[in-house]
Parts: C-alpha cells; structure tokens; sequence
C-alpha cells in the first residue's frame, strides 16, 4: 500500500470492509475448494468446482453454499484489517528517508503481516472447515444401503452432518460455529482452536511475501508519473494478478492446513500426526498432484477479495466514514 497518509483507523476499516464484500461474493467457491482439497484418491464425491456447487446445492440447498459464511464475517474483518495494516506499518518502518522499498524489504514487511494475522486467521479457519466440510463428509459416508443414523454419527456427534440424497440417513442436528468452538475449548482447551497454527503460517507468511511485493511492483507500472497514483482499474487488476498468483503459489500448504483441521472425516479417512506426517502421506498416497486440489478455486477466492482491498483503499471508504461519522476524533 502506497497510501502511507492514511491513519490506522481508515485502513482497519477500510480492510474490514473489503473483506466482508469480498468473502460475501466469493464464499461458494471457498466451501468448493474446501470439498475438493479433503478428497482422497479413489473417494471421490465432487468431479470439480461446479460439480461440487451444484450438488451442494441439490442435497442441501442454496444456503447450503454459505456454510461457514457467518463464522467466516464475523473473523474476516479482523484478520483482513490485521493483514493490511501490518504491511503498512512494517513498509513505513522499513522505508528510510522516504525512499522506496527493496523488494527484500517489501517481503520483510510482507512477512511480518503473514505472522500478524494468524492469531485471527487460525481460529476462524478452523471453526469454518469444519461447517464447510460437513456436507461432503455425510455424502462420501452414505452408502447404497440403508445405514444406522447411529453409526453414521458416531464419528463425531457435534461435528457431523449428514443430508439426504436417496440414500435413508438420518440427519443429526446441525451444529454452529459457537458450539463446536465451546466443544473445542472445553475438550481441548485453548489449542484446540489453533490447531494447525503451523500449516497456516506456513501456508500465510509465504503467501503476504509474494503478495505484497508483486501488487506493488504491478501497481507502481500503472503509475502516470512517480508522482501519480495508478488509476483504479489498475489497481484493482494488480490486486487480482497479484493475489490469484499467490495464493497458487501457497496452495499445497492450504491443502495440507485444511487435512489437518478438518476434525471430522468420511470413512476409511485417515487422521494425520502434524504437517510433515501429513506431507508424507499425501505424497505417499495421492500423488504430488494432491498439493494442488483447489488452486483454481483458491486464485477465484482470493483475486476479487484483495482487488476489492485495492478499491477501498483507491477511494477512500474508511476516510469517509472517519469524517463523516461520530468517529472522526480517531482520523
């Protein structure tokens, strides 16, 4: 972010809002890139992304598509406000005598933002895998024959859900995020919601090291003069290239965070002892393809979100807000 004038309070909501719009357009096709990563060899439910969406659609209905969405709202703002302001601190930091940035120092400055953020990202990752996850665990569970709701449940009875798609299963009472975070905590404590804090940095760090340099080298080439500012298509489409190419970048970190989360599996699904037990036998059993599953959806999911960062930057949301609101003390 080249904007360096804006106070800590426009970019917090500047941030905080780019990430609602964002996750509100885009989050059918985060719960497809859930789905599909969690897929083994030979298990499969979903042949792609619309195949997926549509199904989801069929056996749980349109709503069904945003399972996850509230817990997913409600984080977002922090994490994403956390991510982009971070940046901005570490790149003023950084920066001496107002001079621009090395791309060194813009991935020191990305770094510290990947780290930032995973007090927030974590937890919500966490509690909305397993919402997301939920639909395609009862579906890869059903058999052709009728099965005990029982047995279907036991797996784990606050985390299932199963759906009904021909096959005679009764479904368990649904679960929210609340209660599986209550569940955790009191089972497991507070580390229950950080589980796989380390693929998420692993997989968030490199991400924000990528990310930031990339979108503002791209940026800076959209500038009429040093002077100038890029116009706000170019800004927008910086965000898009840069986020999409990183987040593809990072995607076999995702892959391996999203099998560690995951709480509840389908049958004949294994459970994994940490990221490098999980990268062995991924890569033992599915092949290194398996480290791309969902990349395409991941670039879908995190263009728009961080273009639409881009724009509310370009425009000056949170400023507006500051002075035209009871909050502008805070400017």
């Amino acid at each position: 972010m080249s904007q360096q004038h804006i106070s800590l309070p426009a970019k917090l909501i500047n941030g905080g809002i780019a990430g609602i719009v964002g996750v509100t357009c885009v989050f059918p096709i985060d719960l497809a890139k859930t789905r599909l990563q969690n897929q083994r060899a030979g298990q499969q439910v979903y042949k792609n992304m619309m195949d997926c969406l549509v199904k989801t659609v069929r056996t749980e209905g349109y709503f069904g598509m945003y399972r996850g969405a509230a817990v997913n709202l409600t984080l977002v703002t922090p994490e994403k406000a956390i991510k982009l302001a971070a940046n901005d601190f570490f790149r003023q930091h950084l920066a001496k005598d107002g001079k621009g940035l090395t791309v060194f120092k813009e991935m020191i400055a990305g770094c510290g933002a990947g780290m930032c953020q995973v007090i927030v990202t974590t937890p919500m990752e966490m509690l909305k895998i397993q919402l997301q996850d939920a639909g395609r665990v009862a579906a890869q569970q059903q058999k052709p024959l009728v099965m005990s709701p029982t047995k279907l449940v036991t797996t784990n009875t606050l985390l299932s859900r199963s759906y009904n798609s021909g096959t005679v299963v009764t479904a368990p009472r649904a679960v929210s995020a609340t209660q599986i975070a209550k569940e955790l905590l009191r089972t497991q404590g507070i580390q229950g919601l950080y589980k796989g804090l380390g693929a998420t940095i692993m997989r968030d760090v490199p991400f924000s090291i990528v990310y930031f340099p990339l979108f503002a080298n791209l940026n800076r080439l959209g500038k009429p003069s040093a002077e100038a500012s890029s116009p706000l298509y170019w800004a927008f489409l910086s965000g898009c290239a840069a986020g999409s190419c990183a987040a593809v970048a990072v995607n076999p970190c995702d892959v391996v965070k999203t099998r560690l989360q995951s709480l509840n599996k389908g049958s004949n699904e294994e459970a994994y002892n940490g990221v490098v037990d999980c990268i062995s036998k991924i890569m033992r059993k599915e092949g290194p393809t398996a480290f791309l599953k969902g990349a395409g959806c991941r670039a879908l999911v995190i263009a728009p979100l961080f273009g639409i960062a881009q724009v509310m930057y370009f425009v000056g949301v949170g400023e507006y807000i500051l002075d035209n609101s009871p909050l502008r003390f805070l400017k």
